[in-house]
């Protein structure tokens, strides 16, 4: 840990959010780069500037499914003098050795073809009639069932100018134009571009393997019987899902029951597959508070390289919290409290960011705004502690959802923002402008 981390052994002592936060991503580094194909890196984080090699589109090619023509071979056409032109071939997508359209002539020629030497622009097949003689057509008949469509005569009804329904060779990109920067995430567009350009494989860092298990004896999994004084285990669900939003590859342990020596042997199961453990419950100062048993003062014989430490922090909810490295790879481990509202604001503030820098990220939090306070009260805020409450935010305003108790779940169902009430402030006002972190 920082030094940040050793300046206090006092149990009372509070620390703040920022000074928490510091302790964590100074001790966080991010993955190992590796190459991985394309599907495989989607969600990961490109590690190298990727150039362009090759322009797109490679060639000049059609955008429309109609002819190929010279521009003076259909200027003034109409309806009624419709320009007549010998059709010398027809020219398909991947065309290789396309035919040469020559005065009077025009080719066939379909959506995503190169276009052939000669022409200067295509007009849409519903601008001709299709080689029929008749009217105007919609649309071409397959080759398969009419052969003759890609010899004989067209008319054309329209004139178009050069370059008309062409898309330039490079109009895309360049050659030697940067496709995407170091430090892009991976998404479908940016897996397409990097196809489109021929790229097979990418070195990224991967995403950060991610494993929550909640602790209590009281836990129940969804879907079971809920028996008298227990409650159905939401924490690890909540938590699992708050890290595959931010981008990790999570997995749900689940309820751990209140014994150290369990929760001990399930930690150590799990390090095999993790870069980060989040653990909820069990931190504050209770007699059943396991994970601080398990794991405040392991040593070498149990857990090779562990060192968690559990503080106390001027914030509500969410003041009970525990950091560390544990195991021969000294995995950070995130110690969070239990009530889900403190779990939750926990993981945005402290677990979030630390995913993020495993992925190698420099934008690590979710969006900040200035909003104006709803509502027709107050807020109420205890001195010296930094609060998150849950808000719905509009349009520049954020309306209080639900009340300050960190077991209100239901209104963190109803939130997109945390209002955030600086230690400084004991109250804030309706029409007050307050900090609100937006959750997305």
């Amino acid at each position: 840990m920082s030094s940040a981390a050793t300046r206090s052994a006092d149990s009372d002592h509070l620390w703040s959010v920022d000074e928490h936060l510091e302790d964590i991503l100074s001790t966080v580094r991010p993955l190992e780069p590796i190459e991985l194909q394309l599907l495989d890196a989607q969600g990961c984080v490109l590690v190298d500037d990727v150039t362009v090699p090759v322009s797109l589109p490679p060639f000049d090619n059609s955008s429309m499914d109609g002819y190929a023509v010279r521009v003076a071979d259909v200027a003034g056409a109409s309806e009624e003098f419709p320009a007549v032109l010998d059709v010398v071939g027809d020219v398909a997508a991947g065309a290789a050795d396309p035919v040469r359209v020559g005065p009077g002539q025009a080719a066939r020629i379909m959506t995503g073809a190169p276009l052939p030497p000669g022409a200067e622009a295509v007009v849409p097949v519903e601008w001709t009639d299709g080689g029929l003689g008749e009217g105007p057509v919609s649309g071409m008949r397959a080759r398969s069932l009419a052969p003759e469509g890609a010899a004989g005569h067209v008319r054309v009804h329209r004139p178009a100018e050069a370059r008309a329904h062409v898309r330039d060779k490079g109009s895309d990109v360049r050659a030697g134009d940067l496709a995407l920067e170091a430090g892009t995430i991976l998404g479908p567009p940016q897996i397409a571009l990097l196809a489109a350009i021929g790229r097979g494989t990418v070195r990224v860092r991967p995403r950060p393997r991610v494993v929550v298990l909640s602790t209590g004896s009281e836990l129940v999994q969804p879907g079971e019987e809920l028996g008298p004084g227990r409650i159905y285990d939401s924490n690890s669900f909540a938590l699992t899902a708050a890290a595959r939003d931010a981008g990790a590859i999570a997995y749900r342990v689940g309820a751990v029951a209140d014994d150290a020596e369990t929760l001990r042997s399930t930690i150590e199961d799990q390090l095999i597959r993790a870069d980060l453990l989040v653990t909820t419950g069990g931190v504050s100062v209770g007699a059943y508070d396991v994970v601080k048993e398990a794991l405040e003062s392991v040593g070498d014989e149990d857990v090779a390289g562990a060192g968690v430490e559990f503080r106390k922090l001027a914030m509500q909810p969410g003041k009970p919290q525990g950091f560390g490295s544990i195991g021969p790879d000294h995995t950070p481990l995130l110690a969070l409290p239990g009530n889900p509202v403190s779990s939750y604001v926990s993981f945005e503030l402290f677990v979030r960011p630390a995913v993020r820098a495993l992925m190698g990220l420099t934008d690590l939090h979710r969006p900040r705004a200035r909003a104006v306070l709803k509502g027709d009260r107050g807020l109420r805020s205890p001195k010296g502690r930094r609060q998150f409450l849950r808000g719905a935010y509009t349009d520049g305003e954020v309306t209080p959802v639900g009340g300050a108790g960190s077991h209100l779940i239901a209104a963190l169902a109803q939130a997109d923002a945390l209002i955030v009430v600086p230690e400084d402030a004991e109250s804030v006002e309706p029409g007050a402008e307050v900090e609100v972190v937006l959750l997305g």
